[in-house]
């Protein structure tokens, strides 16, 4: 009976504070079905009294929102698979292969962890801006193609690799491109599943970055366009939700699709580390 009691207590609290995470995301989709002006009444309307899909016509008609749409997605997906090239082969590098100062390397890559990143956008931007990248999308790509935290994460998960089995590779004749390839990429995917999907959230929802490098407002991505946007349209609550709704739906669907390799990554991680 206790026993019973504590099971639906437990349940009962989880479901609550599901319900009040979850009860804004639901109440900006509703409001973004609402009429002009619906959600400024008070009280304020739970559900649209006539829903109507005229706040995301409006976005896409004469918003330009779906080519904000495509410039986030095609930055996640390039940024994505180039930062996971790298950060595996650095943090193979790391884990597995000998060479002068690798201990003081990783160190020093740690080290700046600690370092805020609005720190060095600065120089980032002077650096790119000699680099003749900023007002493009590799002033983007170029600083995201490689991160500590990802570089850690790998190395971490490489070390558990035996080094027998890459030894084996080697005596075997393979090179240590072969060995990359067939033998180290296979082995670390759970991880880069995991990490792929930190990187590409990371980009979608990163909004100071390209507010900053990128002044070609053909070239935002879709934060810095809803908060343009909004500047115009500061009354208008249904169209800023619905534009909410456009940015949020991607990358929610693209968790909910992947997080069964997400949870596997992080989990296989744990027990090998």
């Amino acid at each position: 009976m206790k026993q019973t009691f504590a099971s639906v207590l437990v349940n009962g609290l989880l479901i609550g504070l599901a319900f009040v995470s979850l009860f804004p995301l639901l109440w900006m989709l509703s409001v973004s079905f609402m009429n002009a002006g619906e959600a400024s009444s008070l009280p304020p309307p739970v559900l649209p009294q006539s829903p109507t899909l005229a706040n995301y016509r409006e976005l896409f008609e004469r918003g330009g929102m779906l080519r904000y749409l495509m410039n986030s997605l095609l930055l996640a997906a390039t940024v994505t698979l180039i930062s996971l090239l790298f950060n595996a082969m650095a943090g193979y590098a790391f884990a597995k292969l000998q060479f002068a100062g690798q201990q003081r390397l990783f160190k020093a890559l740690i080290g700046t962890l600690v370092i805020p990143g609005q720190v060095a956008m600065m120089p980032l931007f002077l650096l790119l801006k000699h680099m003749g990248l900023v007002n493009t999308y590799g002033g983007v790509i170029v600083p995201a193609m490689a991160g500590i935290f990802g570089i850690f994460l790998v190395r971490q998960y490489a070390l558990s690799i035996p080094d027998e089995l890459l030894e084996a590779a080697r005596v075997d004749g393979a090179g240590e491109f072969r060995i990359f390839v067939s033998i180290i990429v296979p082995l670390l995917s759970p991880i880069l599943a995991s990490l792929g999907i930190f990187t590409f959230l990371g980009c979608w929802n990163d909004f100071m970055w390209p507010l900053i490098v990128l002044t070609d407002s053909s070239l935002h991505t879709l934060p810095v366009a809803l908060a343009s946007l909004s500047r115009e349209h500061v009354q208008d609550s249904e169209m800023m939700m619905a534009g909410s709704v456009v940015t949020v739906l991607p990358v929610l669907l693209v968790f909910l699709a992947l997080q069964k390799y997400y949870i596997r990554g992080l989990l296989v991680g744990s027990v090998k580390g």
